[in-house]
């Protein structure tokens, strides 16, 4: 893995600390800092066969893994936790002595509670639901050890102002799409990181975020690497360092 940007000097190989390094969270958080990670294909479609896990490479799966280390908590939704078969996170945040706990944005509370979220996982999961998912259904994912916490909404500043108030604040949130739009939408993407794989897919699969329009949010880019002729990008939003509203 080679830096394009920003260059310190002639050897663009990239090591374990430098891609930290590029990769670090801004010090001293006063609330949530919200980083989103999505590999996508060259024309754009964010998965193949259904799941994203057919456009990741070796590359893209390293920084996938270190910026969960990075990480206090990884935010998804529960569509992606279905689709892509989802498990704990493995290795200790850096600053914690656990992985981060996977969180869940579910409005119905329909997950499995014998799926690997729950049985492959050295952190218990954390359920983001409402009072309006069926009962019987909270007290499986309670049963299967789930730490079930109900919000008013699920909107982004909700979701944010729960997170924080259980002191995580380096947030990382891996999809799916509608949740990411859902953070757009609020204005509460502070980042995005990028994968763009190297293929062509065509097919009907759909974009790296939906939702309502908005806006457009400007970003800045702010590193870029390369492994092979595959892309991996990051953007920060205008506002450089400020952190996400939590309302």
């Amino acid at each position: 893995m080679h830096i394009l940007w920003p260059r310190s000097g002639p050897d663009t190989t990239v090591d374990d600390a430098a891609l930290a390094a590029h990769y670090a969270y801004p010090g001293e958080l006063g609330a949530p800092y919200v980083r989103v990670n999505f590999v996508t294909s060259a024309d754009g479609a964010v998965t193949v066969d259904g799941r994203s896990g057919g456009l990741g490479s070796a590359a893209d799966r390293r920084v996938f893994g270190l910026l969960r280390e990075l990480a206090d908590v990884v935010l998804v939704g529960a569509g992606t936790v279905r689709t892509e078969d989802y498990r704990g996170a493995r290795r200790p945040t850096r600053g914690r002595a656990t992985p981060p706990p996977i969180a869940v944005v579910t409005g119905s509370a329909d997950l499995d509670p014998g799926g690997r979220l729950f049985d492959d996982t050295a952190v218990a999961p954390l359920v983001l639901t409402t009072a309006a998912a069926p009962a019987g259904r909270r007290d499986r994912l309670t049963a299967a050890g789930a730490d079930v916490a109900l919000l008013d909404r699920l909107d982004g500043p909700a979701l944010l102002g729960e997170l924080a108030r259980r002191g995580f604040l380096r947030v990382l949130c891996e999809g799916g799409p509608r949740l990411f739009g859902d953070l757009v939408a609020a204005d509460a993407v502070d980042e995005l990181c990028l994968t763009v794989a190297p293929v062509l897919a065509a097919g009907d699969a759909g974009r790296i975020c939906a939702g309502p329009a908005v806006a457009p949010r400007g970003m800045s880019l702010v590193g870029a690497l390369s492994a092979g002729s595959e892309l991996l990008l990051r953007y920060r939003r205008d506002r450089a360092t400020a952190a996400a509203p939590i309302g």
